[in-house]
């Protein structure tokens, strides 16, 4: 055992711990294309075993941002990973891209095997959920960086297109609809702004039981996973549905839907067109936050916006609806004529 690097505040030995807890929620992600097991310097992927002809790489990068800090003070970990992997492969999904890997990075004060396997086995578990594989990472115990109870979470994702089928909003057209699919809550973004508005101004804790959230703990509330949107977008793209998608992150609709947009159109949001999830209702009351700033803030309730042929609306709700999966016709594409969104 190096015993200078235990007296630096290193533990070598945890090391090897989380990586033999870890191993058996690495396993459950395999995929085709996997080569190899954890351990190496790298991870492996055989790309061309996937039978794409003209294929195209597309990646993405996120953390959890400061909603960690509420997974700390509930006391749970087993869900954050969830959130790390979807504000990744949600991304490269909106570009109409399979996800195939997935690599986490973990930064700690101290490393706390137990934990860290709660951390990963989320990871792993947004990996199920995306069809990607978890084929390697990094802990790094940083004594001194962050207090012994603190540890930061980050990962990144690689997924593939043919090069034909990649989805860019190129296409998007004045008079194309608008399809919303929702959000399971407030998601990965906006958590200072929440935490501000709930703890520090409205006096609340994670413990703190609201009737507006059917009666659930508040805490418990903002932990609700980050939803992956990957296997309802798969059918869509299949079928040539989908012109352009936007991922509401942080930015909330004002600076994401435009992302897809040409230049020279706008969106035009029916917000009466879906229910606001009430947790929102409840972090605008705590925070005295202007209600069109949210839009600006938060997904509101719609976590993936939809650009599709308005003669095709329907034919893509009813696909999103066979697979279990609910649509909503929250507007259209309109010439720009002030705002890129325009929210009525």
């Amino acid at each position: 055992m190096p015993e200078a690097y235990e007296k630096a505040g290193v533990s070598v030995e945890a090391g090897y711990e989380v990586v033999r807890r870890i191993r058996s929620h690495v396993e459950r992600t395999g995929r085709p294309g996997v080569m190899g097991g954890i351990g190496g310097f790298g991870g492996l992927f055989d790309l061309a075993s996937l039978g794409y002809r003209d294929p195209v790489l597309v990646s993405g990068t996120d953390g959890v941002g400061t909603k960690l800090m509420v997974a700390s003070m509930v006391g749970r970990h087993d869900t954050i990973g969830v959130d790390c992997v979807a504000m990744c492969v949600n991304d490269i999904a909106a570009q109409g891209a399979e996800p195939l890997f997935f690599l986490d990075y973990i930064a700690c004060g101290r490393n706390d095997p137990a934990l860290l396997e709660k951390v990963v086995s989320g990871v792993a578990d947004g990996c199920v959920q995306a069809g990607a594989a978890l084929i390697g990472g990094e802990t790094a115990e940083m004594p001194g960086m962050y207090s012994p109870e603190e540890y930061d979470l980050a990962g990144f994702a690689v997924g593939v297109a043919e090069r034909s089928h990649l989805v860019d909003g190129s296409g998007i057209r004045a008079g194309d609809a608008l399809i919303g699919l929702p959000s399971s809550g407030v998601h990965s973004n906006g958590f200072s702004l929440v935490r501000r508005a709930l703890f520090d101004q409205a006096g609340y804790d994670v413990t703190t039981v609201l009737p507006e959230l059917q009666s659930r703990a508040l805490g418990d509330v903002l932990l609700e996973p980050t939803r992956i949107y990957v296997k309802a977008l798969k059918p869509l793209f299949a079928a040539g549905l989908v012109k352009g998608v936007a991922h509401i992150t942080g930015g909330g609709f004002i600076e994401n839907v435009p992302r897809m947009l040409p230049d020279g159109l706008a969106a035009r949001i029916d917000r009466s067109s879906w229910t606001v999830p009430p947790v929102f209702g409840v972090i605008e009351r705590a925070g005295d936050i202007d209600h069109d700033e949210m839009f600006n803030v938060f997904n509101m309730g719609i976590g993936m916006v939809l650009a599709v042929d308005a003669d095709r609306a329907d034919e893509a709700l009813k696909a999103l609806s066979g697979i279990g999966e609910r649509g909503l016709a929250i507007g259209e594409v309109v010439d720009r004529s002030g705002d890129a969104v325009e929210l009525r």
